[in-house]
């Protein structure tokens, strides 16, 4: 099986509205601006990867640590049910990355430049 090229975004806090300690039993309403951005994406590909169209869910939602495999289908099905209602399609749903990610949209992440230990942009 060929593995192709994806992008990631994160789910709470980048793509729908999160509030700590609120818990996971419900998504958040989308965010307009990362909303908009994932539909374009979706239509007409990444204009920065080559035009991907492979977008995933990435979020520790889904990952196994303290949950069992019903409440991870659970979150799942939730995630993808949130998806076609704002993104008028199921994305795939993951909490691994692998070589084949060529990004990450996450409210979490300070990027550091590939092999120097540099870290980009400003640390809020």
């Amino acid at each position: 099986m060929a593995v192709k090229p994806w992008i990631g975004v994160d789910l709470d806090g980048t793509l729908a509205y999160y509030e700590s300690g609120k818990g996971v039993d419900s998504v958040g309403e989308p965010i307009p601006l990362m909303v908009s951005r994932v539909r374009q994406w979706l239509r007409e590909g990444h204009p920065d990867f080559g035009g991907c169209k492979d977008i995933r869910i990435f979020t520790a939602r889904v990952a196994p640590v303290e949950r069992d495999h019903q409440q991870i289908w659970k979150q799942q099905d939730m995630i993808k049910e949130w998806c076609i209602k704002h993104l008028g399609q199921a994305l795939p749903v993951t909490y691994m990355k692998d070589y084949e990610m060529l990004c990450l949209y996450d409210d979490r992440v300070i990027q550091v430049e590939r092999n120097t230990g540099r870290i980009l942009g400003d640390i809020v």
